[in-house]
């Protein structure tokens, strides 16, 4: 069991030792189109399948509540919390682009976790933001899968460096994380 304690330890620290030098740009480009459209007063939108649904919620809650400081709610939704919506909507494939035509508009920020980038749900969602004008940030694993083909030139994926789920999904709430961080910082604390 030590081996494998060890092993998990070591995976993910020398996963974000090359995250922090491969994915640096792509995740300041993908807060300054966060902060870009809630400066024009759009919203932010996620969701995600499983433990990627868990991880949007936890995004989503810390930019209604904040990170470090008080500060005003900053206006986001996970598409995965209304319980009675989800179990309305019987086509799992619908259950986000549903709530993209009802609520999406031109401007906002879909957020996305899929680690393969294959599931049809998540396609969905991508493709209703696409017919939306919506900006999407995609946070992938594995190859990026179907999911990468949607996006747009205004578009970013963050693609974590792993072909295992577990450190896919650590790495996700990492980077959300670290997005909820700058967000904040840059539209509430004013520093030279």
């Amino acid at each position: 069991m030590q081996d494998l304690i060890k092993n998990y330890f070591t995976e993910s620290i020398q996963t974000q030792i090359v995250m922090a030098e491969s994915l640096g740009s792509a995740i300041e480009k993908a807060a300054n189109i966060i902060v870009g459209g809630l400066l024009n007063g759009n919203k932010i939108m996620g969701c995600g399948n499983g433990a990627a649904a868990a991880n949007v919620q936890s995004f989503t809650s810390r930019l209604i509540t904040s990170v470090d400081i008080e500060r005003p709610s900053i206006p986001a939704i996970a598409l995965v919390s209304d319980n009675v919506l989800l179990s309305a909507i019987a086509n799992h494939e619908e259950v986000y682009a549903r709530q993209i035509q009802a609520l999406g508009q031109q401007g906002d920020i879909l957020i996305i976790s899929s680690c393969e980038g294959n599931s049809r749900s998540i396609i969905r969602a991508v493709q209703e933001a696409v017919i939306k004008d919506m900006k999407i940030v995609a946070l992938t694993a594995f190859d990026g899968g179907e999911v990468i083909g949607l996006l747009g030139q205004s578009d970013i994926e963050i693609r974590v460096p792993s072909f295992k789920k577990v450190v896919a999904y650590e790495m996700h709430a990492m980077i959300l994380n670290c997005l909820c961080q700058l967000i904040e910082n840059t539209l509430f604390i004013h520093t030279e």
